[in-house]
């Protein structure tokens, strides 16, 4: 009943954590944190991942500004007469195109007396004239609130645009809604001249953070690609594109790009521009240059060859600037370089879908509240959350590299942290309270090592009465009533509580209970609450280990009781103390009110225990036992003694067999009185008692239970009554 309650619990648990955490995700509450767990994947695998040696990134930055102005005395911005240069260089090399991310929306400011009615320049002609010439120049074109801007696409304008095939479930991820927004186009002469234009408005997460791209914007009925795809296009590709709705991908000739449910492609990026070996503008003048007059240039034409040349401004406070895992200052020109090294080397990163999420979680928030519930050991609780853990963050991060995957990291952990503080709190609140319930009820009666045990396993405790086998324990101290009569109370209570400290300490650290005290008397069982399979020699060993103790302390306190001036007459000043134990069934567990409740033990056995402690007083002895505890002690222990008597306890008519265990070296000093006892006693039993009475006094001065034998020699000798083969104890 309690299993099926604690899983229909458990079940609660995990089906409202679900719901929690799933709103959460729905409403996106995780994506910030997610995003910077993502990042440290990306720079943690960037290095690891080649550029594109077929793409080629051509900068002008400080070093070309400075130089340009120093030797050809140009100011910023430069004449177009200077790209023309670079892309009639392009053409010499057969580069496959080459890319701007430069808007020319202006006309050019070096004018001379050669400008046209609209303003166009000799200047604009040359840069226009080198890119007619080459063919495959792409231009920019900029979508922006800019005053100027075109709000549809000039009729004009006959560049290559995708043909689009099964994109109408996705086609508003890439439509501008901002009626503010319009087309910034080059000034007429370049754009006739371009072998393409290609957009560069990037798109950026919520953070801020340029993680991903489109391959085209539909602006105004057109797909206008990006500046990446229009390099592809210029080089040859074809303008046809399928969107594979089943697989959230387009299909472009060979190539394949994920795009989420915005279009967007969740871009690889491995590394800063540096890693493309960029090459200064300067250096890319100064070598057309070199060549026209016969030099030995920077860098060979050949260079190019086949190479995606992007060309781009890298100067501070000229390029756009923009924030990708990697950098927070990044130029704009990166994310389509990233995005055609992607779309070349196949390698772009996919989000898992909303239902994966989804499994995810719950698999997540299962296993926890699983683990956590359902385990009683700390250990493989705290090991195996750190375990999932562990596989949560691992698993990101190989599939990252592996699996070009972004597997979601902190929306699991959120979901592992949910479960485990969710499902600690309910322990606590429950089992918790039975942990405290354990500890508190028995603290007076175990050892903390085995509450701690109870509390591991709550299972071996069962609350209420129980019949069990157990070894039980009583002892009392021989003359503890005039003791107490000549000490005053604060002499008495330091004396029992040292007393009784030294016995108990004993008694639980051998795996006993502590049942009662009863002033200076202690009763105590072992094998409950929790079982123990050689609870007889637990018993028996502290039994005797007791009485060792209480020798070695003898001194002790008879050092104590003369410095307390106790000198009455019959006090045992070395504190005699007798000890019964007995091995049965009895029902144990906790009895009394609600309110108020003992744990402890019922039964004849019990009773047994308590008159063998009582009849070391006719015997003479310290220790008593019955023959099933000794019998059963010396399976899991080496245990000395001598059978002692065969006798009916008051109030009982069948006789016991009872046993004195003796230390091994009180065994030794007395061994060969022992063997002579052990005859006389044979004897006795025979119901020779004459022959048996001899025996004893021969041995009497030297054994306390043999002066015992020769007084009940003479009463059966006396005595006309029949001989039973045992004798009843006529007193406790």
């Amino acid at each position: 009943m309690a299993k099926n309650k604690k899983i229909i619990t458990a079940a609660l648990i995990v089906l409202s954590l679900f719901a929690v955490l799933w709103v959460l995700y729905f409403f996106h509450i995780f994506d910030y944190l997610e995003y910077k767990a993502y990042d440290s994947r990306v720079r943690f695998f960037a290095a690891n991942y080649k550029p594109s040696d077929d793409i080629v990134a051509i900068m002008l930055d400080q070093d070309s500004i400075d130089w340009a102005n120093r030797e050809r005395g140009w100011g910023w911005p430069w004449p177009r007469k200077a790209y023309a240069d670079i892309v009639d260089y392009m053409s010499l090399g057969g580069a496959k195109s080459v890319a701007f991310d430069v808007l020319f929306s202006e006309p050019s400011i070096y004018r001379d007396a050669d400008h046209d009615e609209a303003g166009i320049t000799a200047d604009d002609n040359a840069f226009a004239h080198a890119g007619s010439s080459n063919g495959r120049v792409v231009q920019t074109v900029f979508f922006s609130t800019q005053t100027g801007s075109s709000h549809t696409w000039p009729p004009g304008i006959q560049k290559p645009l995708f043909n689009l095939d099964g994109f109408e479930p996705i086609i508003s991820g890439y439509t501008l809604t901002d009626e503010r927004l319009g087309a910034q186009f080059p000034v007429p002469v370049l754009n006739d001249a371009a072998g393409a234009l290609g957009n560069v408005t990037n798109a950026h997460d919520s953070d801020g953070i340029n993680r991903r791209t489109r391959l085209f914007i539909n602006f105004d009925g057109r797909a206008v690609p990006g500046l990446s795809a229009a390099s592809l296009l210029v080089s040859g590709a074809g303008g046809a594109i399928f969107y594979n709705e089943k697989k959230r991908r387009i299909e472009w000739e060979d190539y394949i790009i994920p795009v989420d449910g915005e279009g967007k492609s969740i871009l690889r990026f491995r590394g800063n521009l540096n890693r493309y070996m960029p090459y200064k503008a300067s250096a890319v003048l100064q070598s057309a240059e070199a060549l026209k007059k016969g030099g030995e240039p920077m860098f060979s034409p050949g260079d190019f060859k086949d190479k995606y040349v992007f060309f781009g401004l890298y100067a501070p406070g000229l390029f756009d600037i923009c924030s990708n895992p990697i950098e927070s200052v990044y130029p704009g020109m990166g994310i389509h370089i990233t995005m055609l090294d992607n779309i070349l080397s196949g390698d772009f990163i996919r989000e898992t879908s909303m239902r994966a999420d989804l499994v995810i979680l719950f698999v997540i928030v299962l296993l926890t509240t699983a683990l956590i519930l359902f385990s009683h050991k700390l250990q493989f609780t705290i090991s195996g959350t750190l375990l999932i853990a562990a596989t949560v963050v691992v698993g990101a991060f190989v599939a990252y590299d592996k699996f070009c995957l972004w597997f979601p990291m902190v929306m699991p952990l959120a979901a592992l942290l949910g479960s485990f503080l969710t499902c600690t709190i309910y322990n606590y609140e429950t089992e918790g309270r039975q942990k405290r319930f354990i500890k508190s009820a028995f603290s007076r009666y175990l050892s903390p090592i085995y509450i701690d045990q109870l509390i591991a396993n709550p299972g071996q405790l069962r609350l209420g009465g129980e019949r069990r086998e157990i070894s039980i324990f009583f002892s009392d101290v021989q003359g503890f009533s005039t003791i107490a009569e000549n000490l005053d109370p604060e002499q008495l209570k330091e004396l029992l509580n040292e007393y009784l400290t030294l016995l108990t300490n004993i008694i639980q650290d051998s795996g006993g209970t502590i049942d009662k005290y009863e002033g200076d008397a202690i009763i105590a069982f072992w094998n409950a609450p929790l079982r123990q399979e050689d609870h007889a020699s637990r018993a028996l060993g502290a039994a005797i280990a007791c009485q060792i103790r209480l020798a070695e302390k003898a001194e002790h306190f008879e050092e104590k009781f003369k410095n307390w001036n106790i000198t009455a007459p019959g006090i045992n000043k070395r504190l005699f103390t007798r000890i019964g134990l007995n091995t049965g069934y009895a029902v144990v567990g906790n009895f009394g009110s609600e309110k108020h409740f003992n744990y402890t033990m019922l039964g004849d056995a019990v009773n047994l225990a308590a008159r063998l402690e009582g009849l070391n007083k006719q015997f003479g002895t310290s220790m008593m036992c019955s023959e099933r505890t000794f019998e059963e002690a010396k399976k899991n222990g080496r245990f000395y003694g001598r059978a002692l008597a065969i006798v009916a306890v008051v109030g009982k008519n069948e006789p016991v067999a009872v046993w004195e265990p003796l230390t091994e070296a009180a065994y030794r000093e007395k061994e060969s009185i022992i063997r002579q006892f052990d005859e006389a006693r044979d004897i006795f039993y025979e119901g020779n008692f004459s022959m048996a009475i001899e025996l004893f006094e021969a041995i009497k001065d030297k054994d306390n239970p043999a002066g015992y034998y020769v007084e009940q020699c003479r009463y059966y000798l006396e005595e006309s009554s029949e001989w039973q083969g045992f004798w009843k104890a006529l007193s406790k």
